[in-house]
């Protein structure tokens, strides 16, 4: 989702580098990945992550309810979960919206239906996620105080040098993976196509990349971990690479994972295998201050 296209440029070690332009690009970058959290698809008006086991739930402000949302009205209506999916009926007298209509009874499908809806009641929408064929529902509210007075992000200086050359070394078949997640018992599995090796400082070093659409992601740790940025690691997007197997990997351009900024993501963790022992001193910094939970 945090990805962009990388702009058409040389080597930062090619003598037509042009650093000016390259910083700019980097800052804009940026500017665009404030504007992203921001949205109101987002990250950061996040309030709430319902995990459903199948059966019925009622939700609403109410304590009553088995699915209690902060605001809105005392029973909204009743979730209904099956093995396939979720849908909602809505209570009486209670107003919900879905794409601009006003709905009685709805099927809400997952994120990863290709068809995913969000749903909504006053400054209130909700989205059905599915992990691994677990369903949730994520609940966010458009009118969070913490978007107002989020940013800015903290970064690293740019550093051309960590916008590096990269080969693919391809496994002799792709594989799938099983990363950790911050959920527990709930696993990540991209598929991996192999290696991409890289030098760093004159040192080389190799992170596993996962099938991302028509792009490769990465989730990977380094010893800033312990100080500057995010414990559990960091996100980086580069190009597939062409016949050549060459890649670029933009270090610069690498960021916080969701869970940084609140309690109610889903994000892969670094393994073991795409931790580096040295520290990357670029991209995005963490900063506590900028992560909400409902006990803050």
């Amino acid at each position: 989702m945090f990805a962009m296209l990388i702009a058409a440029a040389c080597s930062p070690s090619s003598a037509t580098f042009n650093s000016a332009a390259y910083a700019q690009e980097v800052l804009e970058w940026r500017d665009w990945r404030l504007a992203n959290l921001k949205d109101p698809g987002g990250y950061l008006n996040q309030i709430g992550l319902f995990w459903l086991e199948p059966g019925s739930y009622t939700f609403g402000s109410d304590p009553s309810n088995d699915v209690i949302f902060t605001v809105g009205a005392p029973q909204i209506g009743t979730f209904i979960v099956t093995a396939s999916g979720v849908a909602m009926k809505v209570a009486e007298g209670v107003e919900v919206m879905s794409g601009g209509i006003s709905v009685e009874e709805i099927d809400i499908p997952s994120d990863v239906s290709g068809n995913g809806i969000m749903v909504t009641h006053g400054t209130l929408g909700w989205t059905v996620i599915d992990r691994v064929g677990r369903f949730a529902v994520r609940l966010r509210d458009f009118e969070h105080p913490f978007v107002d007075t989020f940013g800015p992000l903290p970064y690293y200086d740019i550093d051309p040098a960590l916008r590096v050359t990269a080969t693919l070394h391809r496994y002799e078949e792709p594989r799938i993976a099983s990363v950790a997640t911050v959920i527990d018992g709930l696993d990540y599995q991209p598929e991996v196509p192999g290696v991409v090796r890289f030098d760093i400082d004159g040192e080389s070093f190799e992170l596993e990349a996962y099938v991302a659409g028509d792009q490769f992601f990465y989730v990977f740790g380094d010893q800033t971990n312990r100080d500057d940025t995010y414990g559990a690691g960091r996100f980086l997007y580069s190009d597939i690479p062409g016949e050549d197997g060459v890649t670029v990997l933009d270090f610069n351009k690498s960021y916080s994972p969701p869970c940084a900024f609140n309690d109610f993501a889903t994000c892969p963790i670094a393994s073991p295998r795409n931790r580096l022992p040295v520290r990357v001193e670029a991209g995005e910094k963490f900063d506590a201050q900028f992560h909400y939970s409902p006990a803050h």
